[in-house]
């Protein structure tokens, strides 16, 4: 395209664009591209050009053309952003950061890559839509010349990555044309021969049909028409990978799939929608379960219409949209027909330049689902997990509840009170304890249907359960959850590393102060005094590294004995020799919560990266996962010493449902000197309860005992050692 023939475009739909501005950007990437070429030969400035122009489709102020000139510029060329800002000004300088790559920045892969331009392009995006309008327009011209690649590997990643986040997040700003596209460039590339299967299945529909489509949609013009309604009707083929999807959502052939048609009835205003939808119903028969009402509950982009199934003229199976023309305009280009109204109202008002950013900048807070990003940005501690979520957030069916003032909550299908909960507001997700559904009270992990009432119930003393990530949906309640499960974990480490360090400080006679630390800091490659507790507490750092860096002195003195983390917990411990034989004095040591063992089993430890050794049973299932790992395995055994103090054995108990039935269990136990430390009713049932007991014991031979005892009591039905 040439210099004119944009400029032209742009002011075919803004007479008032900035056109001296438009030409400078044009002339400006051009020689900033120079003689650069892309995988097809052409050159490389054609790609910005051909940006530029898809936006202008979507008539967008010059701001956003300009843009799309330059966004490779910083990439890709010599120029900077500094040098955009001083030549275009502040406003195009931001949204081009928005969309640079940040190829500058050394990362761990491919996939860490993406995850942190995905992550970079939610920030910009929050603060301005236009910075993904522009990159949506820049992934779908490189969808078209996706071919050109000739790498698969690289072919088949970047289609992947254009089906999973930039289609689903073409579908959320309502510009359902470019996510069908851009679904179908990708469906050509990741599975080529259903793609050239369903198209010819069509084609040969078509061919078959001849004016099929032509004489449907002069008859629903004639009903309409007959009713004394003003309507304009159209009709499309629906995409080879639209047809593919619901075969696979309904496990249905080709053959067995109908409503392969959709066509549209756009009306004057909601009124005639209605009757619009009536006359047809009135006429046709119905599918059942087809039937949507995107009016009165607008799709999460914003889209409304009335969707209905009909076995309509010449008794085809046919899907009918009905909206009225500012809905349609909506559906056809999403929030950018939506700016186009606004566009001319804020510069009304305004009267001066600038006024069109700040009408972008405002809509585009308002998206919720942005904010709910933003949400989980924030929890997330790294890109992956952030790109995890995010597809989570975006990719899934919609079901819609109220709360009980009658808000609507939009979340996916599968949802739980704890998302419902989570989409209120963080706090209440975390404060929350019950659930009422549609007036009863239903356990947390009830899957919630549409058209739920939910009311959340809280209070001040809950905190999330780690469980609850195991069936939750949304991505921003699974962030929440894991970021507060982080943060309560990194508060047992920091109390647990500052123990370590009192003792080891008071032990060879020294005082630890909190300026002594802060001076280490850098040494250690520590920030703040609270990272240093939790590096001591995981077992990155030994306690006696952190003495020797305060006080040099203390490296001629004999080093202490280290207890280990998981003996450090305990209130009755001593100060004594570690409780195995393998390990190296001051590492972190952990007991397997899957298979406790105990002094008398069979041990091995795994070392797992900031944990340390974690120590399992020879037998413990949970082994099987390192069997490909054989540096992480460290040949363990028990000292001599290891039975002084308790430890914790599980058990499997079933106990009869009758008065006096905890009572006899617990004397048992105290007779043996077991002490109880924790238990769980698993399965309450009229005759018997099973539950889960944690007991402080010496050693194995002492946990015999007690089962042999528990054994040979009546109430007692079965005594088994838990592994889990």
């Amino acid at each position: 395209m040439r210099q004119y023939e944009l400029v032209e475009r742009v002011r075919a739909y803004d007479p008032g664009a900035d056109e001296d501005r438009l030409n400078r950007a044009y002339v400006y990437a051009l020689k900033a591209h120079g003689s650069q070429t892309r995988d097809n030969g052409d050159p490389y400035f054609s790609h910005p050009v051909e940006v530029a122009g898809i936006l202008t489709e979507l008539k967008l102020d010059s701001a956003s053309i300009c843009t799309a000139l330059l966004h490779d510029v910083v990439e890709d060329t010599e120029g900077t952003l500094a040098e955009i800002e001083r030549l275009f000004g502040g406003e195009i300088a931001r949204l081009v950061d928005g969309v640079t790559k940040l190829n500058r920045i050394e990362l761990q892969s491919e996939h860490t890559k993406a995850a942190e331009n995905f992550r970079k392009l939610v920030l910009a995006m929050s603060e301005d839509i236009r910075v993904l309008l522009v990159k949506l327009a820049d992934r779908l011209h490189n969808m078209r010349t996706l071919h050109f690649i000739k790498s698969d590997e690289r072919r088949r990643r970047i289609a992947r990555e254009t089906m999973d986040i930039y289609a689903p997040l073409a579908e959320r700003i309502g510009l359902q044309r470019f996510k069908d596209e851009l679904d179908d460039l990708a469906f050509a590339e990741l599975n080529p021969e259903a793609r050239d299967s369903i198209r010819q299945r069509m084609e040969f529909l078509q061919e078959r049909g001849g004016y099929l489509t032509e004489r449907i949609i002069d008859r629903l013009n004639r009903d309409l028409s007959s009713e004394g309604m003003e309507a304009w009707v159209s009709g499309r083929i629906k995409t080879p990978y639209s047809v593919w999807r619901k075969m696979q959502k309904r496990n249905v052939g080709f053959e067995q799939l109908a409503d392969i048609m959709a066509f549209r009835v756009v009306v004057k205003d909601i009124g005639d929608c209605y009757r619009a939808l009536g006359a047809l119903h009135g006429r046709y028969p119905t599918v059942p379960g087809r039937f949507k009402d995107y009016l009165s509950t607008p799709k999460p982009n914003g889209y409304r219409s009335l969707h209905t199934g009909l076995i309509g003229p010449e008794q085809q199976r046919i899907e009918v949209q009905i909206r009225t023309t500012e809905m349609h305009e909506y559906a056809e280009y999403g929030v950018a027909a939506h700016w186009k109204y606004k566009q001319g109202a804020a510069a009304g008002e305004a009267g001066a330049p600038g006024a069109t950013e700040g009408a972008y900048q405002v809509e585009g807070r308002k998206f919720r689902w942005i904010r709910e990003l933003l949400d989980i940005l924030e929890h997330a501690s790294n890109p992956e997990e952030f790109l995890e979520h995010t597809k989570l957030e975006m990719y899934q069916d919609q079901v819609f509840c109220f709360t009980p003032k009658g808000d609507l909550i939009a979340l996916p299908r599968g949802a739980t009170p704890v998302d419902f909960a989570y989409a209120v507001h963080s706090e209440v997700g975390h404060t929350c304890v019950g659930a009422r559904v549609n007036g009863r009270m239903m356990p947390l992990r009830t899957a919630l249907q549409n058209g739920d009432q939910v009311e959340i119930v809280t209070s001040k003393a809950q905190q999330p359960s780690a469980d609850w990530e195991n069936f939750v949906a949304t991505g921003k309640a699974k962030a929440a959850i894991r970021r507060w499960v982080r943060q309560e974990q990194r508060d047992q480490f920091a109390t647990l590393g500052r123990e370590m360090l009192e003792r080891q400080f008071r032990s060879d006679g020294y005082e630890l102060t909190e300026k002594g630390l802060t001076g280490i800091l850098k040494k250690l490659k520590q920030d703040t005094v609270a990272d240093l507790y939790v590096a001591v507490g995981q077992g990155n750092l030994t306690a006696r590294e952190v003495l020797v860096s305060v006080f040099p002195a203390a490296r001629e003195a004999k080093p202490s004995k280290i207890v280990p983390l998981a003996r450090a917990r305990r209130s009755k411990r001593k100060d004594g020799a570690l409780p195995l034989k393998g390990l190296i004095p001051g590492m972190a040591v952990h007991f397997a919560a899957c298979c406790h063992p105990l002094p008398g089993d069979r041990v091995v430890g795994i070392v797992t990266t900031g944990k340390g050794v974690t120590v399992h049973t020879i037998d413990c299932d949970t082994l099987a996962q390192f069997q490909d790992q054989p540096e992480r395995w460290v040949d363990l055994s028990w000292s001599s010493e290891a039975g002084e103090e308790p430890f914790t054995g599980r058990l499997q108990v079933v106990v009869s449902n009758e008065p006096g039935s905890l009572g006899s269990l617990t004397t048992v136990i105290g007779r043996h000197e077991a002490n109880i430390s924790n238990l769980k009713i698993t399965n309450r049932s009229l005759d018997f309860f099973e539950m889960l007991i944690d007991l402080e014991v010496e050693d194995l031979k002492h946990l015999t005992h007690v089962i042999a005892a528990l054994r040979a009591t009546p109430a007692i039905s079965s005594v088994e050692r838990a592994r889990s």
